[in-house]
């Protein structure tokens, strides 16, 4: 495959992971119009954007790993995309909590074949030093996708309404599934599909036999273990965030328009520089120094803590405020690329997909599922004790559990380069 049609499969896939992010992130972007829309509480709204689709999206996501290292790349991903896009497209009619319950569970199972799957493709594409770059591009998708919600909700929101919202983003999937089977697979994969039988795709046998190996490699690399225990703890935090355009409308006093399209603005600056930093960074301090991009995130995320806490303890409502929120996006940004490009680095090339999958479980079951369902909780009690500034305490608890990010890399970074060198030497 051509440099060129590469990159092409690189643009398009962080296209459709913005779409990704976009479908995900609506319900939560839309929070202040949805919840009084369908008089939810927090722990309803918590459970939607957490245990609905979190659970499915990332237990699901296990199996679409153990597929994706089977099966012709390019239509798995399409097949993900129109499952998504129409149950997206169903979420606009819900009139009650069930009624979005259920289409949720189904974003969840259509979106989990598309991470797992795009980079096990992307892995094979491009050469493994350039991966945190690759990582990070793919993951632009995060904050573009992220702003791009916020952006409908601030500006066709009031214009087309909620629901309208979702039925557009639903259409936009289905053509983005279309386009998605005009990618080849590599020719050794095709060469691989010819040689099993079709039944050989997926039956229990050949999922104990990658779920096997998926023990096996975690337990013999523990950078690879401490990695994944990174990113859970990462997580945290931004599953409680589910909850911050509520923070900055219930206890920071923002108009939620006004808000959101701050907010968008921040997020989508802040994130992609971050991600662009991240990727570029991580892959310069591995070169230079011959250390983990683990080591890198400790430090990155060492740095910006005191910036996070400020963040949340401010009274401040202007420069400070509005700063800190710049920079915290900036540093979600810098993670995807190293975290991604040192899991995929650690793992044997034929079970790259179901490792990702796996931390893809791990840290939306555990980080971003436990999040946000116990910051609901968490919120909803605090409200019922009549506590004046909820969730200002309960994001300020989430985002110190989330520095337990900090030893778990320090440690990763220390064994990475035992572990590298017993991997390369075994596949040699």
């Amino acid at each position: 495959m051509k440099p060129s049609a590469s990159y092409t499969l690189l643009g398009f896939l962080t296209v459709v992971n913005i779409l990704n992010m976009i479908d995900r992130g609506l319900l939560t972007s839309f929070s202040n119009f949805i919840v009084p829309d369908l008089g939810l509480t927090n722990t309803e709204f918590g459970l939607l954007t957490g245990f609905a689709f979190l659970i499915f999206y990332s237990l699901m996501g296990l199996i679409m790993g153990a597929i994706a290292d089977r099966v012709h790349r390019p239509r798995f991903i399409a097949l993900g995309i129109v499952l998504w896009s129409i149950t997206t497209a169903v979420s606009g009619m819900a009139k009650s909590f069930w009624m979005l319950f259920i289409p949720r569970i189904f974003i969840g199972i259509g979106e989990s074949v598309l991470t797992p799957t795009a980079l096990s493709l992307l892995s094979d594409r491009f050469p493994k030093i350039n991966m945190g770059l690759v990582s990070g591009v793919y993951y632009l998708a995060v904050p573009l996708g992220i702003a791009a919600s916020l952006f409908i909700a601030a500006y066709l929101g009031p214009v087309l309404g909620w629901r309208n919202c979702f039925y557009l983003l639903g259409i936009i999937g289905v053509g983005l599934a279309l386009l998605m089977l005009l990618f080849k697979e590599t020719p050794n994969r095709e060469l691989d599909i010819t040689n099993q039988l079709p039944r050989d795709v997926i039956n229990r046998k050949t999922l104990h036999e990658a779920f096997s190996v998926l023990r096996t490699t975690l337990k013999k690399y523990p950078s690879l273990r401490l990695t994944i225990l990174g990113g859970i703890a990462s997580h945290l935090i931004l599953g409680a965030m589910a909850f911050e355009q509520l923070w900055f409308v219930q206890d920071k006093g923002f108009e939620r328009v006004e808000i959101l399209k701050i907010a968008a603005f921040m997020g989508l600056t802040g994130g992609v520089m971050g991600n662009i930093f991240g990727g570029i960074a991580g892959d310069y301090y591995t070169k230079v120094t011959g250390k983990g991009r683990q080591t890198f995130l400790f430090w990155c995320l060492l740095a910006f803590s005191p910036v996070n806490m400020i963040y949340r303890l401010t009274d401040d409502s202007g420069t400070i405020f509005f700063t800190c929120m710049f920079l915290g996006f900036f540093q979600w940004g810098c993670i995807y690329g190293p975290v991604f490009s040192s899991v995929q680095e650690l793992a044997p090339q034929k079970t790259r997909a179901i490792i990702v999958a796996y931390y893809l479980l791990m840290t939306n079951i555990i980080g971003l599922g436990f999040g946000v369902t116990a910051s609901g909780i968490m919120i909803d009690y605090l409200m019922s004790q009549g506590y004046e500034q909820p969730y200002s305490l309960t994001l300020l608890i989430f985002q110190l559990l989330s520095a337990l990010s900090l030893p778990a890399f320090y440690f990763a970074g220390k064994r990475y380069i035992k572990d590298r060198e017993q991997l390369m030497q075994e596949t040699t």
